[in-house]
């Protein structure tokens, strides 16, 4: 058993007495990286209940039920981040992204307590692989909720439209990487290919968002 609650506040000690030492700017970074790991932590609860609600077994819960959980806790703080302290979107952006490699970094540590650290290849693959994935669904809803988020009339539809996209972008992961042999190195190479993408052609146009005043 991995005692994921124990990992959690080996983790978070350190960084919540960090939070009182550091400038502003770096203090939300930090937060917003607590926020992810939290989120992570709520999500494993919330998976474990509703897949033995429904007597889900444990691909099944993978395939289905920790893809919709996981974003939607992802999507929670941020949706709560936006209406209450209405950031500028150049901050938006950066928080929204520490909580994704925040949940990340807390899903991956949890995967060695679970799983062991023997193996660096594939321990690499996983977190290169796992870490890309959660990025890379952060960054459909950073990108898609600051160029929406100024309509009114597509808050509701552009929310749930991103939301769909990172469940099924994360549960398209989730089967891929499952599978034996050369399939599942694909399935974790997919990820960093999204991010390259994103470096090459929609990374310049946020750099114009995070120069707005």
């Amino acid at each position: 058993m991995s005692y994921i609650e124990n990992i959690y506040v080996c983790l978070a000690a350190p960084l919540l007495l960090a939070l009182f030492f550091l400038q502003p700017n770096w203090r939300r970074v930090l937060l917003f990286f607590l926020v992810g790991m939290t989120s992570c932590l709520l999500s494993a609860y919330i998976s474990t209940f509703i897949a033995a609600y429904i007597g889900a077994d444990l691909t099944t819960a993978a395939y289905e039920v920790s893809p919709i959980v996981e974003e939607c806790m992802k999507l929670l703080p941020v949706l709560f981040y936006l209406m209450v302290f209405e950031p500028r979107r150049k901050y938006a952006v950066g928080g929204i992204q520490m909580i994704a490699v925040g949940f990340a970094t807390f899903e991956n540590a949890c995967y060695l307590a679970g799983f062991g650290s023997e193996n660096l290849l594939a321990l690499t693959i996983r977190g290169f692989g796992t870490g890309a994935m959660h990025v890379v669904c952060g960054a459909f809803t950073a990108i898609g909720l600051l160029f929406l988020w100024d309509r009114l009339w597509l808050h509701a539809i552009g929310t749930a439209a991103l939301l769909s996209l990172s469940i099924t972008f994360h549960a398209i992961f989730n089967v891929v990487v499952s599978q034996p042999g050369a399939v599942s190195l694909v399935g974790s190479v997919i990820p960093l290919t999204v991010i390259a993408f994103y470096l090459v052609f929609v990374r310049r146009k946020l750099n114009t968002i995070r120069t707005e005043p």
